[in-house]
């Protein structure tokens, strides 16, 4: 049985890791400042994190400078690995945090606005290096959209079908964003994340809305995720990555102890 992973999640702004709700934004003040993200990133890989992810909400190209110097003092100093996302447009993008030190980058509304640039990362990098992000919201009974930069756009676009057209292009990972759930600390969309999770071959991370640790359990066993993506929970201290492994172990859940 392949391990559940669990992977904490810094939002990066201005060189700083914030946290907000349903997807709040820096310039309307809607953000909490949490702290040095290579700080916490070395904090989290001492607890046994299974892997990292930054997302640069700055995504300027004063912030891209910021994350990458970031990613490339996170990879001196951490042994897990490391996936960046937020403002990554090109290859040249893709490549540039590739060498800094991430492992994997992510995709988001770049993916969405033109395609093909997962298949062109995919074939520059491998598919294990192409992660899409998905910010999907119920928009009616039994149907989630897809939304774009940083939830505040509908594009129209089924969340499940795009999943699907994500891994045919050549995405190796979906990461599923909650945009309902988001900070809410409520518990994840269980729904939404099993029929991703059911429709491709790759593996789904889910993320949005963690608040026990019981919310984790449920998401991996009966949403099928593969991994979950956490943050609250962990930088406001309330439990460690090894609180989250123990439980989830005790739950028969497969986890890296």
């Amino acid at each position: 049985m392949i391990a559940k992973r669990v992977i904490p999640c810094l939002d990066v702004h201005g060189g700083q890791v914030t946290r907000g709700v349903q997807f709040g934004r820096a310039e309307a003040g809607e953000l909490k400042n949490v702290g040095d993200p290579v700080e916490l990133a070395v904090r989290y890989n001492q607890q046994g994190a299974d892997e990292m992810v930054f997302f640069d909400i700055t995504a300027s190209a004063h912030g891209r400078a910021t994350m990458v110097d970031v990613i490339e003092r996170a990879a001196n100093e951490c042994f897990m690995p490391l996936t960046v996302g937020g403002g990554i447009k090109s290859v040249d993008d893709m490549f540039r945090m590739l060498r800094a030190g991430a492992d994997k980058v992510s995709i988001n509304s770049s993916a969405l606005a033109n395609p093909e640039l997962i298949r062109a990362g995919a074939e520059k990098f491998g598919s294990q290096c192409v992660v899409v992000s998905i910010d999907a919201k119920k928009t009616g009974p039994d149907q989630w959209q897809v939304f774009s930069h940083g939830g505040r756009k509908p594009t129209g676009l089924d969340a499940v079908e795009w999943a699907k057209k994500a891994v045919v292009l050549g995405a190796g990972e979906i990461v599923l964003n909650s945009i309902d759930a988001d900070g809410t600390k409520g518990g994840f969309d269980l729904a939404i994340t099993r029929r991703i999770s059911e429709s491709v071959g790759v593996p789904v991370v889910a993320s949005g809305g963690a608040g026990t640790l019981e919310h984790l359990a449920e998401v991996l066993i009966e949403g099928r995720a593969d991994a979950v993506l956490a943050a609250s929970i962990f930088h406001f201290g309330e439990y460690t990555v090894g609180d989250v492994k123990r439980f989830l172990a005790g739950k028969s859940i497969s986890v890296r102890l």
